[in-house]
């Protein structure tokens, strides 16, 4: 079987500044960790073919020097392509910031985080300056936000119909606990029923561990999983892993977690006759633009 993880991160505290790390996470996790955890991946059967590297959201001011980091890890690391932290809305130093990444060739996309910013932010007349600018370099958008917030991101899909959209985490819906499940929301739904009328939005089935804090069941995400294969079809959902932030539960790091996802999206896609293979590998390659 194999893999192109399409969401992996790396971070180091020691090199750049992180904001939000705590608890296990506050620590790196780098070429050593993710070795130690493709070992375990090994273990359960795992052919990784690579990843994509999606920033880890160190301060802005080190945005450039975390691509530089990761650059000079890929060898060791299997990134094949890297997701750059960006600000969208910034004028003219946005453009500026898009220019210095043409200087990386790893560069195949960039993210603003939007997942806790204000409403509206995504439609401002600044980033969609910014998100045309992004289109016209040949990059990708991913897409950090909440379930409620993808309404908006269905009006940028609208404003600027150039860009390549993929949606993380499959917009992170709510899934409830493995003791408490839920089902998916009408309005989730909803949203990315929309969101798939876009032929260049696509949807990676990653972060649902993280939605659930690190533990969760086949039976719980399979509704989830099963609304994008619905709405998107099976050539244009990405397996991604969130690692490591996706291997915390109870909150300790659970080795094995990266794994763990790869089994449940592979079960499911073998149990719905879903093509693994793209799931799993063709199409992140395509998106990313890697075969």
């Amino acid at each position: 079987m194999r893999v192109l993880d399409s969401h992996l991160h790396l971070w180091d505290p020691s090199r750049l500044d992180y904001d939000w790390l705590e608890g296990p996470l506050a620590r790196a996790y780098g070429a050593a960790e993710l070795a130690t955890a493709e070992r375990g991946d090994a273990a359960a059967g795992e052919q990784s073919a690579g990843s994509i590297f999606v920033q880890a959201e160190c301060v802005e001011a080190q945005f450039l020097d975390e691509v530089r980091w990761v650059a000079a890890h890929a060898a060791e690391t299997g990134v094949r392509g890297i997701v750059a932290g960006a600000r969208l809305d910034r004028g003219e130093e946005t453009l500026d910031h898009l220019d210095a990444l043409g200087g990386f060739p790893e560069v195949v996309g960039v993210r603003h985080l939007l997942q806790d910013a204000p409403a509206g932010t995504a439609l401002s007349e600044e980033f969609l300056r910014g998100a045309r600018a992004l289109a016209g370099r040949g990059l990708r958008f991913d897409v950090c936000v909440r379930a409620r917030q993808l309404p908006e991101i269905v009006a940028l899909a609208d404003a600027v119909p150039a860009l390549p959209l993929v949606i993380d985490h499959l917009g992170k819906p709510v899934i409830g606990s493995s003791h408490e499940p839920r089902r998916p929301d009408p309005a989730w739904r909803r949203a990315l029923h929309e969101l798939a009328g876009h032929r260049q939005v696509v949807v990676k089935l990653s972060g649902l561990p993280a939605e659930s804090d690190g533990a969760w069941t086949d039976e719980q995400v399979a509704p989830f999983l099963d609304a994008a294969a619905e709405e998107f079809g099976e050539d244009r959902l990405l397996w991604g892993s969130d690692w490591p932030v996706s291997a915390i539960a109870a909150g300790r790091y659970r080795t094995g977690g990266r794994a763990a996802w790869l089994s449940t999206v592979a079960t499911w896609a073998e149990h719905r006759g879903v093509d693994a293979d793209a799931v799993l590998w063709r199409n992140a390659a395509r998106f990313y633009g890697l075969d």
